[in-house]
């Protein structure tokens, strides 16, 4: 069994949220329960 880390980091590549899926999930998953939690563009 794996998985899958998936991640929110700003510019300086800091890490700002994670969420984490099995391996055999899709990739849209993670990215969408991502997509609320990125910043704002400056």
């Amino acid at each position: 069994m794996n998985t899958k880390l998936h991640a929110v980091a700003d510019a300086n590549g800091r890490p700002l949220n994670f969420f984490m899926t099995a391996g055999q999930v899709s990739d849209y998953t993670g990215t969408a329960a991502l997509l609320d939690d990125l910043p704002n563009a400056q």
